[in-house]
């Protein structure tokens, strides 16, 4: 990066540290016992421009480059790490597939809203009995004249009741991936219905649903891209929802660490502070170090994405993440299995990290794959 960017990124991580400190930390253990962001909290965020900032300046947005895109999710992932989900979603699954697979006049119609957080995405891809296997999904779009009508069920749609608008992947084609088509689904269509939510782990503020598709009639418009093509773009778009959920890690680390660190200065046993003890000092070593390699790797996938960095990036993190929020509870001992201290909804938050946008094992069968790619 030149000196200038770099400098950009840096004030762009500081203002997103600074907000997650006075507006995500005081309130996180609240968020997280009543299963709900204050709508206040979304509407800052908005306002600060994090909703565009992979949107291009053209369409209102802020125009960022990968890396310092990363660099505000980790920040704001300090703080609360289901922002940085819900805006990596709406980053990597809405705004640039509609940038790269969408015609003028789907950008025309989304891009400013969406960079404004008026129209904010979720993504509606796994169904029960398929999971994320696209090739199995049984939701359909069948044609109607020059429209199309979805039917069928998707499940684990996170921010499926908040968002204004879904990216629905459903079949329009033969058995397989290849049948796979995507469709921009306004969220206040006549038979989108959300139908429950789940109770998650961790990542509690943020809705986990399922969704329900009662014959949802579509225009023409409605198909992003190619008929057919939708298995690909979403692969694409796993590339991005990767280093950002690796960012996300690497800030739900950063923030197991800073409360481990601050309770091993404060915590006394055998009248000197625990931070004395050698064993503590080798965990916060090991914690420190995990976490500056995992930070390491994310900035070289973001100068260089490709799916192998991708996944790398996404495997070490979220396992980083697992590791220090354990190490973090371990050295607040008792106490730090209690829901009055910080680091046990870490360690539930981090967990998620492992599974979602592809489990590690996928991520594992992913980078020893691409070895063999000429």
């Amino acid at each position: 990066m030149t000196e200038q960017a770099t400098a950009e990124l840096e004030q762009i991580r500081e203002l997103a540290r600074q907000f997650a400190e006075a507006e995500l930390r005081p309130h996180v253990e609240r968020w997280d016992a009543e299963r709900a962001i204050d709508p206040a909290a979304l509407d800052q965020i908005a306002e600060l421009g994090f909703y565009g900032m992979l949107v291009p300046e053209e369409f209102g947005g802020m125009g960022f480059d990968l890396p310092t895109y990363l660099a505000a999710l980790e920040e704001l992932a300090w703080g609360e790490p289901t922002v940085a989900l819900l805006l990596s979603i709406h980053s990597a699954f809405g705004v640039r597939a509609i940038l790269e697979h969408g015609s003028d006049e789907q950008k025309r119609r989304w891009l400013e809203p969406m960079a404004r957080g008026e129209a904010r995405a979720c993504f509606a891809l796994s169904e029960a009995d398929a999971g994320s296997d696209a090739g199995a999904l049984t939701t359909s779009a069948r044609r109607d004249g020059d429209g199309w009508v979805l039917a069928g069920e998707k499940k684990w749609v996170t921010y499926g009741a908040g968002a204004q608008l879904a990216i629905v992947a459903a079949r329009t084609g033969e058995p397989g991936a290849k049948g796979i088509s995507l469709f921009l689904v306004p969220t206040d269509t006549d038979g989108w219905e959300v139908v429950g939510r789940e109770s998650t782990m961790g990542l509690r503020p943020v809705d986990v649903s399922t969704v329900r598709l009662n014959d949802v009639r579509l225009g023409a418009d409605a198909l992003l891209g190619q008929e057919g093509r939708g298995f690909a773009y979403a692969m694409r778009g796993l590339d991005t929802g990767r280093l950002g959920i690796a960012a996300q890690a690497v800030g739900i680390a950063r923030a197991a660490l800073d409360h481990a660190r601050r309770y091993a200065d404060e915590r006394r046993q055998f009248d000197q502070p625990l931070r004395n003890f050698e064993a503590i000092q080798f965990k916060l070593a090991d914690m420190a170090t995990r976490i500056a390699a995992a930070r390491a790797l994310l900035a070289e996938a973001a100068a260089r994405p490709t799916t192998q960095a991708a996944s790398m990036a996404k495997l070490f993190a979220s396992e980083t993440a697992m590791f220090v929020s354990d190490e973090a509870v371990q050295i607040f001992g008792g106490y730090g299995y209690m829901r009055d201290y910080p680091v046990e909804k870490l360690m539930r938050d981090a967990k998620a990290t492992e599974i979602y946008e592809g489990t590690n094992e996928i991520q594992r069968v992913v980078i020893a794959r691409e070895l063999y790619r000429d």
